[in-house]
C-alpha cells in the first residue's frame, strides 16, 4: 500500500484513496517479447503519459532498454522526457504545426514529413541554425490521418531531397485495422513494401517502419527494420492469442471505506438501479469516474477484487465511490484493499463492458490517482 511522507513535522498525510503500482519490471519484460517477436530495432510509444503510466518514468525505466527511438505525440511530451534527463531519440508521430518547428529543430527531435510545405519551414529552419535535419517519409497507406498518399511519390522524395538541410533517413506508415482486418493489413505490408521498392529500395532509407503492436505481433515484416510497440508494452495483447505472453504493468487499486449491512427492498446508488431482494452486505469503495473508472460498467456484470475473490459492483458508478457486494466473502472491513483491475480483474474485461477499448481506459484515470512504481 502507498505512503506519503508528512508534509511538515506536526500533521501526518493519509495515505491515498486510489493508486495505479507500475510494474517496471513487467513493462521491460514485455519490451523483451517484443523485441524477440520482432527481430529488429524498436520505438518504444510513450504519448499519452506513456498510455497513462506516466511518462518520465516510464521514460527512464526504458532509457536503459537500447531502443531507437521514443515516440510521442507532440512538443510538449517531447520536452518532458528531455526534462526527465533521457537522451534517447525522440520521434514525433503526426504532423506537426507550424509553430512548433522551432523548437523541434531546436532540440534536434525527429519529425515525419506529411507535406512539402512541412518539409520547406524545417529547410529554412534548419538553414537558419546551420544543421542537417533528420526527418521520415511519411506515407498513407490507409489510415487516412496524415503522410503523403502514394500517388506521385517518387516526385515528392525528390523535392524532399533537394532540401539540403534535410536527410530524409527513414519511412514509415501506420496500420488502422491490424487487429481487425488481416486482408486489408496484408494489402497494406504489400503497398509499403512496394513504394520502398519504387523509391529505391531497402537501402535508401535507414528506418523502415509500418507496425503498432497488432501489427509486430500478427504479421510478417518484410522490410520493416523498426517497429513501434505500445499497447503491448503496457502489458495488453491487442491480439488475444499473444495475451499469455505479457505480464501486468499496471494494476489500479483502492481500498475500502465503509461496510454495511442494507435491508431488503433497498436502492443502491443513483437512479436506484439496483434495489436489494434480501439482506445485503455492502462494501463503499473510495475509487469512481472521477479517477477514470467507466461509468458504463454500471449493471453490466463488472467485478472487483477483494480479499481473494471476484465480488460484483452494485448499481450505477458515482464520481468518487463504488458499491460492491461483499454479502458471504468472510470478513471484509474498512481499509481493505480493493483491485479494480489488474492481475486478478484484465482491464480488457473491464473496456468490453464499458463498450470502449483498453487505450481509452488506461489513458482515461486521472492525476488524482497516485501512480506507484515498483522495479
Amino acid at each position: 500500500m502507498p505512503s506519503l511522507g508528512a508534509v511538515n513535522e506536526i500533521l501526518p498525510v493519509s495515505p491515498p484513496r486510489a493508486w495505479a503500482e507500475i510494474d517496471l519490471g513487467a513493462l521491460k519484460r514485455n519490451l523483451a517479447v517484443a523485441r524477440e517477436a520482432f527481430g529488429g530495432e524498436l520505438m518504444a510509444v510513450v504519448k499519452a503519459g506513456a498510455y497513462g503510466h506516466g511518462l518520465e518514468e516510464i521514460a527512464k525505466a526504458l532509457a536503459s532498454e537500447e531502443i531507437a527511438f521514443f515516440g510521442v505525440a507532440n512538443v510538449g511530451e517531447a520536452r518532458r522526457i528531455r526534462n526527465a534527463g533521457v537522451g534517447t531519440r525522440i520521434y514525433l508521430l503526426g504532423a506537426t504545426w507550424s509553430e512548433e518547428r522551432e523548437e523541434i529543430v531546436a532540440r534536434d527531435w525527429t519529425p515525419c514529413i506529411s507535406s512539402i510545405e512541412e518539409a520547406e519551414q524545417f529547410n529554412r529552419l534548419a538553414a537558419a541554425r546551420g544543421v542537417r535535419l533528420k526527418v521520415h517519409l511519411a506515407v498513407d497507406t490507409g489510415m487516412g490521418r496524415g503522410g503523403f498518399v502514394a500517388e506521385h511519390l517518387p516526385e515528392k522524395l525528390a523535392q524532399l531531397e533537394r532540401m539540403e538541410n534535410l536527410e530524409v533517413e527513414g519511412i514509415g506508415s501506420h496500420l488502422p485495422s491490424a487487429d481487425e482486418d488481416e486482408e486489408f493489413t496484408l494489402r497494406q505490408f504489400a503497398q509499403f513494401h512496394a513504394i520502398i521498392r519504387d523509391l529505391g529500395g531497402e537501402s535508401r532509407f535507414r528506418w523502415r517502419h509500418l507496425s503498432n503492436s497488432a501489427g509486430l505481433l500478427g504479421f510478417d515484416q518484410g522490410c520493416c527494420n523498426l517497429s513501434r510497440p505500445g499497447l503491448m508494452l503496457y502489458g495488453v495483447s491487442p491480439l488475444p492469442g499473444f495475451q499469455e505472453k505479457l505480464g501486468t504493468v499496471m494494476s489500479l487499486k483502492s481500498r475500502v471505506t465503509l461496510v454495511r449491512t442494507l435491508p431488503a427492498g433497498h436502492g443502491v446508488s443513483y437512479g436506484r438501479q439496483f434495489v436489494t431482494t434480501q439482506p445485503t452486505r455492502v462494501a463503499t469503495v473510495g475509487i469512481g469516474y472521477g479517477d477514470g473508472y467507466p461509468r458504463h460498467v454500471s449493471g453490466k456484470g463488472a467485478d472487483v477484487w477483494i480479499r481473494g475473490r471476484r465480488l460484483p459492483i452494485l448499481g450505477r458508478i458515482t464520481m468518487d465511490q463504488m458499491m460492491v457486494d461483499v454479502t458471504g466473502a468472510g470478513d471484509v472491513a474498512e481499509g481493505d484493499e480493493v483491485e479494480i483491475f489488474g492481475s486478478n480483474i484484465p482491464v480488457a474485461e473491464i473496456a468490453e463492458k464499458a463498450e470502449t477499448i483498453v487505450w481509452e481506459i488506461f489513458t482515461g484515470i486521472t492525476p488524482r490517482v497516485m501512480r506507484c512504481y515498483k522495479a
